[in-house]
């Protein structure tokens, strides 16, 4: 009989990668789309999966729906990635950020411990988490310091997890992913905003692009590759957090000069723009993946500029076949 996965956030870059990899596995997969957002099903097209999968209507923040769709669809995991997910964001809309990022989690955890205790449950945490650190590698061991909106959004989330499966024994696991992107990151991060300018640059339709703070280094990975350990993680016999990293963390302005590089496009076609800082700002960190690494059998396939270079490969691609990315 096969198993039945729910994903939220199940057209984000991580959904659409995970229920492709779940599919693989012989899954049942049903997508939630959140009805107080706006939602594209384009990434679950563009991987060819859309017709594969079972796409229903929730209210996240409704415990009353979470509740039913528990009883109605009778899931063996759920894989909980919806959330308010730009740092940027966090700061203009802390109140929406907070209530986004925290009460589904609580609304899920207490449905499973009331409903049926043995469905297991996985929350999409974050490196954000950690703040400034020191030293900016982390480990499992190393202690939160939340210093934007969102990241206090997400050890709360962290937390609760943490919580119900301490205080019921219920099979629920935080993964603390690090930078990770893809084709299908939508507008208003980095990444995305990287590879739009520079194939707009390399084909003359615009003339500069404005970055923000590229004094930072992120642990930069690819989703298809990181959705790997998510599933990896409600496969283990006992419950655990895990970092999902490639311990190598890269200056963002490297980033930008090889991607340039790559497209061969002027450095002097960017610039900086002091008013795009966030109020707050992590300069560097990074992860250590040697944990996840012995007990899930995973590492990054990747390192950062691999990960880049994909995507740009990926972006002239589509770009040739005419392909729009949504925005």
């Amino acid at each position: 009989m096969k198993k039945k996965a729910l994903i939220t956030g199940i057209t984000g870059q991580d959904g659409c990668y995970l229920a492709k990899l779940l599919l693989s596995h012989g899954y049942q997969v049903i997508g939630l789309l959140d009805q107080s957002r706006q939602s594209s099903l384009w990434g679950l097209d563009y991987v060819g999966i859309l017709s594969d999968i079972q796409i229903l209507p929730v209210k996240l923040d409704s415990y009353l729906e979470i509740q039913r769709l528990l009883l109605e669809v009778k899931p063996d995991e759920v894989y909980a990635l919806a959330a308010q997910s730009s740092v940027s964001m966090s700061f203009k809309m802390p109140v929406n950020t907070m209530a986004a990022n925290t009460n589904p989690v609580m609304n899920w955890l207490e449905a499973i411990r009331s409903l049926n205790p043995h469905i297991k449950f996985y929350q999409a945490s974050s490196s954000e988490m950690y703040g400034v650190v020191d030293p900016p590698c982390v480990t499992e061991n190393t202690l939160f310091n939340p210093i934007s909106p969102y990241a206090v959004s997400k050890v709360a989330a962290h937390h609760l997890v943490r919580a119900y499966r301490n205080a019921y024994g219920i099979y629920a696991v935080s993964g603390i992913l690090f930078n990770h992107e893809s084709v299908l990151r939508k507008a208003g991060f980095f990444t995305r905003k990287l590879m739009d300018g520079v194939l707009a640059l390399a084909d003359g339709s615009i003339k500069s692009i404005s970055f923000g703070n590229l004094d930072v280094s992120r642990d930069f990975g690819y989703s298809p590759d990181y959705v790997i350990p998510m599933w990896k993680m409600l496969q283990q016999d006992q419950p655990e957090d895990h970092l999902i990293c490639t311990g190598e963390s890269i200056l963002l302005s490297d980033i930008v000069q090889h991607v340039f590089q790559c497209m061969s496009v002027p450095l002097e076609s960017m610039h900086i723009d002091p008013s795009l800082y966030r109020p707050a700002e992590i300069n560097d960190i990074c992860g250590s993946p040697d944990y996840a690494a012995t007990h899930l059998g995973w590492r990054s396939s990747y390192n950062g500029y691999d990960a880049m270079e994909r995507i740009l490969e990926e972006r002239v691609a589509m770009k040739a076949m005419g392909k729009i990315l949504p925005l």
